[in-house]
């Protein structure tokens, strides 16, 4: 409950910041994108795990003002997950952790026909299913050779996501190239950290903390409608 107050707090508070600006002339674009996801999972007590790749694409809405701010609104489809690290071991082990997300975000710019974007805020994912990719039979692990060397753990590798939803932070970099009056390009990478935990976290559960960190490339087209 902590957790979803924070969530609102920072996204009344960009809403907020957006309606005490002075109101200059508007413009609205509505845009899509699309690119590759490198995310990792953190778990407490910690599991020796490395970033895997997925995908990410979806469709956008923003309204800007002449004074460099505006506010950015989506919907995607985004893959997320972790995959185990066996260091010279023969095993390979992803799970692929299926969203839609809705980040609500501010978005600061600097520039003309070349701009450079500052864009963030809160957002709310719903998980749809996961994917494992595995090379092994990871619901026993018992006799694989070297598997259990310095105390590994296996519980997260047949764990269910216990929360549907998922809170977190979005912070994105990036550059955007106007073609013309109305057609523009960019280039975004963006971080995003989760304030919830993706596995079962009471006391009597393995782990107190398992929470998405991510980092998304993607590339973009803005069309501007007004």
């Amino acid at each position: 409950m902590k957790r979803f107050a924070i969530f609102l707090l920072v996204m009344f508070s960009a809403l907020a910041s957006l309606r005490a600006q002075t109101h200059f002339d508007s413009r609205v674009d509505i845009g899509a994108h699309g690119g590759v996801t490198f995310s990792t999972v953190t778990f407490k007590p910690t599991i020796t795990s490395k970033f895997g790749m997925g995908y990410t694409g979806g469709v956008t809405f923003r309204y800007s003002e002449e004074n460099h701010f505006g506010l950015i609104a989506e919907v995607n489809l985004v893959q997320r997950g972790w995959a185990e690290k066996f260091e010279d071991l023969p095993y390979n082990y992803q799970r692929t952790l299926n969203y839609v997300e809705v980040p609500i975000m501010s978005h600061i710019y600097f520039g003309s026909r070349g701009k450079f974007f500052i864009n963030a805020g809160p957002e709310v994912a719903y998980y749809l299913g996961d994917h494992i990719n595995s090379n092994f039979d990871y619901h026993n692990t018992q006799d694989l050779p070297g598997f259990h060397d310095k105390n590994r753990r296996d519980e997260q590798l047949t764990m269910k996501v216990s929360q549907k939803l998922d809170f977190g932070i979005v912070a994105g970099l990036g550059g955007e190239f106007n073609i013309n009056r109305k057609n523009s390009v960019a280039l975004e990478a963006r971080l995003y950290y989760g304030i919830g935990n993706v596995m079962p976290s009471g006391r009597q559960d393995t782990f107190s903390l398992s929470n998405q960190l991510s980092v998304a490339v993607t590339a973009g087209y803005w069309f501007r409608i007004k």
